[in-house]
């Protein structure tokens, strides 16, 4: 027998995914947010439609008996402090947190960014194709609804008037990407990590939701709609498995082999 000893493997163990290239990544990723950005503005000039869709959303939503938006744009109202952390939640967490969100999944978690980065690509596509078909008014554009343009009122804001706006197309409302992909960072963080409290991710999107109706950018059925594309889109791209019995890998550190005697067993 051959008493050699051979070297200790690296410290990602065999059938873990190599790091994607840095920089296709970052093209990749820029990529993601720019067609985000300069997509909804080619669904532009659709106002009459889309304010008589944000009718028929408002009174599909009563039919089904939804909550009403005014509840919780209601309570936002009890203090100027709160309603205005709730727009800058708004206008600066979004971006943000989803990068964060894919930096983290890169560094710690390659596998993990590479599924993550499918989904939001999918869903992203996916949400540019309705303001073709279904433009949609943002309840704080809608008379009779009750509700204010808490942004316009108490700031911070995001938006100008529609007719000058050419960063965003404000009538496209459904689906809130806002909330799928605080959805995605929740549901992406909770299939990475190992941690007893992880379902306290969940918080991001519950927050986000709450802001994006009490700010009145948004109606619950832009949720509900954005909920259902991510789950049939992870239903079709699937997270990377699980690999049992490397517990240093599940905390996130470097995994490594004891050496072996080479031809030991022979």
């Amino acid at each position: 027998m051959n008493a050699r000893t051979e070297p200790a493997e690296a410290e990602t163990a065999p059938g873990d995914p190599a790091r994607p290239p840095l920089i296709r990544e970052f093209l990749l990723v820029a990529g993601l947010f720019l067609v985000y950005k300069l997509g909804r503005r080619l669904a532009v000039g659709h106002t009459s439609e889309a304010f008589g869709n944000a009718g028929r959303v408002w009174h599909l939503e009563r039919t089904a008996h939804l909550p009403h938006e005014n509840a919780v744009q209601s309570a936002l109202l009890h203090g100027d402090t709160l309603v205005h952390l709730a727009n800058t939640y708004y206008a600066a967490v979004h971006f943000p947190a989803t990068l964060a969100f894919l930096v983290w999944l890169y560094l710690r978690r390659p596998a993990h960014y590479v599924w993550a980065r499918r989904v939001l690509a999918v869903v992203t596509a996916a949400a540019l194709v309705l303001p073709f078909t279904f433009p949609l008014a943002p309840p704080r554009m809608v008379t009779g609804t009750g509700l204010v343009d808490t942004a316009r009122v108490y700031g911070p804001s995001v938006y100008g008037p529609p007719a000058g706006d050419h960063l965003s197309n404000q009538f496209a409302a459904m689906p809130s990407l806002h909330f799928g992909w605080a959805l995605m960072v929740a549901i992406g963080l909770i299939a990475a990590t190992r941690s007893r409290w992880r379902p306290l991710w969940l918080l991001h999107p519950l927050i986000t939701l709450l802001v994006i109706v009490g700010t009145a950018n948004h109606y619950w059925l832009d949720a509900i709609v954005a909920t259902a594309m991510l789950g049939l889109t992870l239903a079709l791209v699937h997270p990377p498995r699980r690999t049992a019995g490397t517990p240093g890998r599940a905390a996130g550190l470097p995994v490594t082999r004891e050496p072996v005697l080479a031809g030991a067993g022979r």
